[in-house]
């Protein structure tokens, strides 16, 4: 028979690294925990658009 799963056994995503945003506008970073806090998606400058900013890592895929 097969035994239940446990919630313990079951490993989570690692917290180390945050996700940025930039707004589109002004260029303000914010952090996803900083976003999460206010009551809504908002940059300090008043716009509502926000990009993922990417890590500065350039992956090269070997063409066969």
């Amino acid at each position: 028979m097969s035994e239940p799963i446990q919630e313990s056994n079951m490993q989570e995503k690692p917290t180390s690294f945050s996700v940025f945003y930039a707004c589109m506008r002004c260029g303000t970073r914010v952090s996803q925990s900083e976003l999460t806090r206010l009551p809504e998606i908002k940059c300090i400058c008043g716009f509502r658009v926000f990009t993922k900013v990417r890590p500065p890592v350039i992956k090269t895929v070997k063409a066969y």
